[in-house]
C-alpha cells in the first residue's frame, strides 16, 4: 500500500515526527557509560505514553522476527545494526550505539534512527562510518522531490556509501510510511536512477542508510530479532522520515531544538 497524505494528515505527521526526534534526542543525551539498555527502553516507553502516542514496535510481529518485539526502542550496540532487542547490558566507553524509534500519533507514524559513540572514546573508524551514513541520508533527502523516482534516492544513497568503501546490503532499507510503520515503496540503499515509483506531494518516506564495516552479510542473534554483522565488525545506521512537498523534501523527524 502507498498512501498520499492530505494537508490535515501531513500536519499531524509533522507533530509525530517532532515527537520521534525529541525522544531520540533525549535518549541520546541520557545514554552514558553505565546506562543499561533496558533503562533506555523504559525511558522510551514513558515518553511515548506521556505524549499520548503509541509504540509501533511493542506489538510488532513480522515474519523475520521472533515476535512480538515486546519493547519500545531498538538498541543496537557495536556489531548489531538492525532490530536490536533491548537487554540487560550496561553501555561501555566507546560503544557504538544505534537507537531506532517508530511512534504513531493521530493516525500517522514516523520512524528515525541515530548512531553515536558512548562516553569519551572516539575510534576513528567508527566516527567515519557514522558520518558516512549521515552523508548518505542527506544525499537521499536531497534527491527526493516531486517527479523523482525511488531509484534516484537509492542511487544517491548508494553512491555515498560506495565511495566511502562500505559493502552495501539490499536486504533491508527504507520504506513508505503513513498510517502504518512499514509500507511500499521499498527504498534500497543502492540502485539505478530513473527507476521505480514516481514521488508526489503528500508521500511520506523513511530513508535509512545502514552499513557494516567489512561485510554485507547479516546474521540473526539468538534472541530472534537482533541483526548483527557476520564478521563481528561494527555497524552504523541513520534514518529520517521525510514528506514530499511541492518544494522538495521536508524532514519530519528533526528534534524541536534543531528546527529553531
Amino acid at each position: 500500500m502507498i498512501e498520499i497524505l492530505n494537508s490535515a494528515r501531513l500536519e499531524r505527521a509533522r507533530g509525530t515526527g517532532a515527537l520521534v526526534g525529541d525522544i531520540l534526542h533525549t535518549l541520546k543525551q541520557r545514554s552514558t557509560v553505565g546506562t543499561n539498555l533496558l533503562d533506555i527502553d523504559q525511558w522510551a516507553k514513558e515518553m511515548i505514553s506521556e505524549a499520548g502516542a503509541q509504540s509501533c514496535y511493542v506489538d510488532y510481529a513480522p515474519s523475520f522476527g521472533r515476535g512480538p518485539f515486546g519493547h519500545y526502542v531498538c538498541t543496537a550496540v557495536n556489531d548489531a545494526v538492525l532490530h536490536g532487542l533491548p537487554h540487560n547490558y550496561p553501555l561501555a566507553d566507546g560503544d557504538l550505539l544505534t537507537l531506532d524509534l517508530a511512534v504513531a500519533k493521530g493516525g500517522v507514524a514516523s520512524d528515525a534512527a541515530v548512531s553515536f559513540l558512548v562516553g569519551e572514546a572516539r575510534p576513528a573508524e567508527s566516527v567515519a562510518m557514522i558520518e558516512a551514513t549521515e552523508r548518505a541520508l542527506a544525499a537521499g533527502i536531497a534527491a527526493a522531490r516531486p517527479g523523482a523516482r525511488i531509484g534516484d534516492l537509492s542511487h544517491a544513497i548508494g553512491t555515498v556509501l560506495d565511495e566511502a568503501g562500505y559493502p552495501i546490503s539490499t536486504e533491508f532499507g527504507g520504506h513508505g510510511i503513513g498510517s502504518t510503520m512499514h509500507q511500499d515503496p521499498h527504498i534500497a540503499n543502492t540502485g539505478r536512477p530513473g527507476r521505480g515509483y514516481t514521488l508526489r506531494p503528500g508521500l511520506l518516506l523513511a530513508l535509512e542508510p545502514w552499513v557494516m564495516a567489512d561485510t554485507a552479510t547479516l546474521v540473526t542473534d539468538a534472541d530472534g530479532w537482533t541483526l548483527r554483522s557476520a564478521t563481528g565488525c561494527r555497524t552504523a545506521h541513520s534514518e529520517h522520515t521525510i514528506a514530499i512537498t511541492d518544494d522538495g523534501a521536508e524532514i519530519l523527524t528533526l528534534p524541536t531544538r534543531a528546527r529553531r
